[in-house]
């Protein structure tokens, strides 16, 4: 849809979840939002004061046409708004009816129903967004704990877009440099010499390797890690699942193998999205219907992006079988000695091994720093110095824009004409434009706004 066409539309959508709730939120933007307000009302547009709420009656369009609610009306003319076009806010009434009713009404008047994500996209079109901030909004509203709020937010608040613009900024300088040393071969006293220029090139592929490594980091605060605890069975995996989740979720007895398949859930560990899974007990001897719950629990083994290992206080060193499995593992694995409530006078947890008690609580705090460091690395604490990126169209953009610097670099340092390897720095700056969207294509749009909400 061209941008031209695809803005001269008035637009409508509610805004807030439908269903029984006290207040609904309709949003109305484009050209012909106020007017279609003010026919809704009966009211002229006009007398409306910005920003300023004003109770109305609404009213089917038609001449007598049966009043639907009483409605506080809240008008945001462009460009002070947040498409950047006229805004109209109606708070009706709650449940589905009333907002249904009004929403029907404005599309008879002339207004198109709401894309997924349409208002923010036109924010986008308007300028009133780079493309990094409108993925923040999709971030902000999808947030799963504080953590993703936070990196969402500074988001949001340019974070990411001015720390890559300044490193657009710096190839463009690069660039410079490069031309005056073409145009000036010859001089004793060039400005800078190919070295210099190399030399800078490779701090900038420094500067963006250092927030691609926010990346997997980033990702995690999206979707969430997934936890999983692994272990023999009756080693505390349950107990564990159910005090990092605060609720008796999974069921626990003192009989083995009582967990046949992996149970599920969401929680926020020191602010940080987690996805726990409890998993049956591993061990060779299981029945048939354990044996199936094992390879459920080894599916999500693979997928796993940091395990809890599970030995219970006073159990057997671990044995050949447990030290293969452990080397099998791809995630990154914290090996926890749980019930250390009963645990024996003089018992002690091996090296590496961190002792927790979901009774008394102690290792728990010990438990969540570890899972915050090995899973998040500190990047959301660091986010000021080296911003957090979050989607993998950020991530996909800024390794084209390294590989293309280190292409240049590489050219230089092999003896390319300048001129040539210049090449690689324009593919470089195009690249870190396409983070913050200054020319999208059409099904770059569909992909990021694909999943928004209506009505956002």
């Amino acid at each position: 849809m061209r941008n031209s066409q695809f803005l001269a539309d008035t637009i409508v959508a509610q805004a807030t979840p439908p269903g029984l709730g006290a207040v609904a939120l309709l949003r109305l933007s484009g050209p012909r939002a106020t007017e279609i307000a003010g026919l809704l009302t009966r009211r002229d547009p006009a007398e409306w004061t910005d920003r300023t709420s004003t109770l109305c009656a609404l009213s089917r369009p038609e001449p007598g046409g049966e009043v639907l609610d009483q409605a506080l009306v809240t008008v945001f003319r462009a460009p002070a708004s947040y498409t950047g076009e006229d805004i109209v806010e109606i708070s009706t009434h709650g449940g589905r009816e009333t907002p249904a009713s009004v929403t029907e009404a404005c599309v008879e008047l002339g207004a198109r129903r709401a894309l997924p994500g349409e208002f923010t996209q036109r924010a986008y079109l308007n300028g009133k967004l780079d493309l990094t901030q409108a993925e923040a909004v999709a971030g902000l509203v999808a947030a799963k704990s504080a953590k993703s709020r936070a990196v969402a937010l500074h988001q949001l608040e340019k974070g990411l877009a001015d720390r890559v613009a300044m490193l657009r900024e710096r190839l463009v300088g690069l660039s410079a440099l490069l031309v005056q040393h073409i145009d000036f071969p010859e001089e004793d006293d060039a400005p800078v010499a190919l070295g210099a220029i190399v030399a800078q090139g490779r701090e900038m592929v420094q500067e963006v390797e250092r927030l691609l490594a926010t990346a997997p980091a980033g990702e995690l605060l999206q979707d969430g890690a997934m936890a999983v605890l692994a272990g023999r069975p009756n080693s505390g995996k349950s107990s564990l699942f159910n005090g990092l989740l605060g609720l008796e979720r999974a069921i626990v007895t003192e009989e083995a193998g009582t967990t046949r398949d992996a149970v599920e859930a969401a929680v926020a560990i020191d602010g940080f999205p987690f996805r726990l899974v409890d998993t049956a007990g591993l061990r060779d001897d299981a029945e048939r219907i354990e044996r199936l719950g094992i390879e459920v629990a080894r599916r999500y083994l693979e997928g796993a992006d940091v395990v809890l290992y599970c030995r219970e206080a006073g159990a057997s060193a671990d044995t050949e079988a447990e030290r293969a499995f452990l080397a099998s593992v791809g995630a990154p694995v914290v090996q926890l000695r749980t019930k250390w409530d009963l645990a024996g006078d003089g018992e002690s947890a091996e090296a590496g091994e961190i002792a927790v008690s979901v009774r008394s609580g102690e290792g728990m705090t010990a438990l969540k720093d570890a899972l915050r460091e090995l899973v998040f690395r500190g990047a959301v604490e660091n986010r000021d110095e080296v911003p957090v990126v979050t989607t993998r169209r950020q991530a996909r953009c800024l390794g084209a824009a390294r590989a293309e610097t280190e292409a240049f670099c590489a050219a230089l340092d092999n003896g390319v004409p300048p001129e040539v390897a210049s090449a690689h720095l324009k593919s470089a700056e195009s690249a870190l434009e396409d983070v913050l969207g200054v020319v999208a294509a059409d099904d770059v749009l569909e992909r990021v706004f694909k999943d928004f909400c209506i009505g956002k």
